[in-house]
């Protein structure tokens, strides 16, 4: 049997195909590899080859090349339903046997997935740490004194141990990001919604995700495609747009713009090995062409402290309400101490700091709509299990200072690991942006994931080069305009209104006339590409979303329409251009080379 040491969905594909390895056969390994890290208290439950086989059995009925995880070995966090399998969140007095399983784990299994078991986790999943469950702490997959950042610690480090090729985890305020940062991963949460939390326990519903840890960019994005979906059985699914589909996943190339925080809002909380790798990320970043902008931070952290100082905690103390008022002494000191004060925020608590958070939300949206994405440290000091038990609340909130407004202001956010420190120890970043901007994030994330290249997980293994096509923003559209929507002028307003936003002044390549268009009453000039007698006419470059680009096309009157413009860097843009036809009345202007220009003279 071929040993396995990478455990990337695509590497494993091609051992079945070539005749190399079984499912069978790698279930089996993976279950005497498991024995090793015994002691890091990975899984709740890992199964048996008896309660697998259904699950193997089923695979001669679905072919491998219409099937993209077929046999491809998966972890899930054990407060996830399985069918079958107990769910316990970590507390053995809540278990329970469901009798279907999650939709996504349903949804995975019928893409060819294998569950290989329920993993350990923060109990209830309330913690970033990875120490607060009964079946032990869960020890990191590269140095077992180190946390393994929770809660949903052990699907991150079954899966940077090669024990599984990606997993399930949850969200809240940080638990699908953290853990993929101490243990080497790429960790996705989706925008809220876009993967079905029926099947799922939640700690906070309204604000709760599933998440996916996997070894590279490439295999997060293809899990995210087979799990998500709309789900009638789930009050807070949503429908995925269009523009985040999975059509638009690829290698990010061209300009980026990333928002980062000031130096004096950063906090490593005495961790100087972090604060160096983060600052060489930042440096490695504008080296490859990155433009770096500084956001204050200031309403994300304001943001952040409402998680659990405020009335959201009401929601953790929901989801274990009648263990915790008739068997308090089951749930986890800890855990208790914190779920314990949910039974006390009023309604005038919650609308209160709705009202406030809503203020915060549009504070912080206006200043992401203007970058692709934000970029923090995924987590500002990497603990020791000592350390984190010796003062388990104040160190955890230091773990969620990066990560806790994320769910409250309903944005996307992708961990990438960038480097390690010199002990060993990894170290990543988190990019961020609103809602439904997943396929746009896992690009980008594609193109950090190749500038640092580091291994896979905790493999020794190196990572090979991304399967996917280059790609730009696709939510976001380039338009050239040269007329009446040039800036101050009347129909600006018809860009700005949308949401556009300048991003060049130019011109055109030297191959167009320009007139003047008969009628009104707003002057309008028509741009035509000329065989001859052409010139470089002035015009601008203006980033408009593309939900908004339809109704702006509708709104243009004829002879004028949307095609292709060649600019003066060769490049072709969408942009205004004419229909001959309607030149019969017009004056040509193109002597001008300007639409101002010749505005001025008349």
């Amino acid at each position: 049997m071929t040993t396995i040491m990478n455990m990337t969905i695509s590497d494993i594909r091609s051992k079945y195909l070539s005749g190399n390895l079984t499912p069978s056969q790698l279930m089996e390994s993976i279950r005497k590899k498991s024995k090793m890290y015994e002691d890091r208290n990975i899984w709740i439950h890992m199964l048996s080859a008896q309660e697998q086989e259904k699950w193997l059995q089923a695979l001669s009925q679905k072919p491998i090349d219409t099937h993209p995880l077929w046999g491809i070995p998966f972890a899930i966090k054990d407060n996830i339903d399985l069918a079958g399998i107990a769910t316990t969140a970590a507390c053995p007095d809540f278990s329970f046997v469901p009798e279907k399983s999650a939709f996504v784990v349903q949804q995975l299994i019928d893409a060819g997935a294998i569950p290989v078991g329920k993993t350990n986790l923060d109990q209830f999943a309330t913690g970033l740490n990875g120490t607060r469950s009964p079946y032990g702490e869960c020890h990191n997959a590269f140095d077992p004194d180190f946390i393994s950042g929770g809660s949903s610690a052990g699907s991150s480090v079954a899966v940077a141990l090669g024990l599984s090729a990606f997993s399930l985890g949850t969200d809240t305020a940080g638990s699908g990001r953290i853990p993929a940062g101490f243990n080497n991963l790429i960790g996705v949460k989706p925008s809220i919604g876009l993967l079905s939390a029926t099947g799922m326990l939640p700690a906070c519903r309204s604000l709760d995700c599933m998440t996916i840890f996997a070894l590279t960019v490439d295999d997060a994005n293809l899990v995210l495609s087979q799990a998500e979906g709309l789900d009638a059985s789930d009050e807070y699914s949503r429908q995925n747009t269009f523009a985040n589909s999975k059509r638009f996943y690829g290698n990010h190339h061209g300009p980026l713009k990333i928002g980062i925080l000031p130096d004096s809002q950063l906090k490593f909380f005495g961790d100087d090995a972090y604060a160096q790798l983060y600052q060489q990320t930042i440096e490695a970043l504008s080296n490859d062409g990155v433009d770096l902008i500084e956001i204050d931070y200031t309403a994300f952290d304001e943001a952040a402290l409402m998680l659990y100082e405020g009335p959201w905690v009401a929601e953790r103390y929901l989801a274990c309400q009648p263990l915790i008022d008739e068997n308090p002494e089951a749930i986890h000191p800890v855990v208790r101490k914190i779920v314990e004060k949910g039974k006390y925020p009023s309604a005038a608590d919650l609308f209160t700091y709705q009202y406030r958070l809503q203020g915060l939300k549009s504070r912080c949206r206006k200043a992401i709509e203007e970058i692709d994405c934000l970029l923090t440290p995924t987590a500002g000091k990497h603990f020791t299990i000592a350390e984190m038990l010796e003062q388990p609340i104040k160190s955890n909130s230091e773990l969620g200072y990066y990560t806790n407004f994320m769910n409250l202001f309903d944005m996307a956010a992708v961990a990438v690991p960038t480097g390690f420190t010199e002990t060993g120890m990894p170290f990543g970043v988190t990019i961020s942006s609103l809602n439904f901007r997943d396929r746009s994030l896992l690009s980008i994330a594609n193109r950090i994931e190749a500038l640092f290249h580091t291994p896979l997980g905790a493999l020794n293994v190196e990572r090979s080069d991304t399967l996917a096509n280059s790609i730009t923003d696709q939510t976001r559209v380039d338009l050239v305009v040269c007329g009446a929507h040039l800036e101050g002028l009347p129909l600006n307003w018809q860009l700005k209104e949308r949401g556009a936003i300048l991003k060049a002044k130019t011109q055109s390549s030297a191959d167009y006339k320009l007139f003047a268009l008969a009628g009104g009453p707003i002057a309008r000039p028509g741009m035509v590409r000329a065989a001859q007698g052409g010139r470089a006419i002035d015009v601008e470059v203006w980033s408009i979303p593309t939900l908004e680009l339809g109704s702006f096309v509708a709104a243009i009157p004829e002879p004028l329409g949307i095609g292709k413009v060649q600019l003066a860097d060769g490049s072709w843009k969408s942009g205004f251009i004419c229909d001959s036809e309607g030149l019969a009345d017009a004056t040509d202007i193109t002597d001008f080379c300007s639409w101002k220009a010749w505005i001025a003279q008349n």
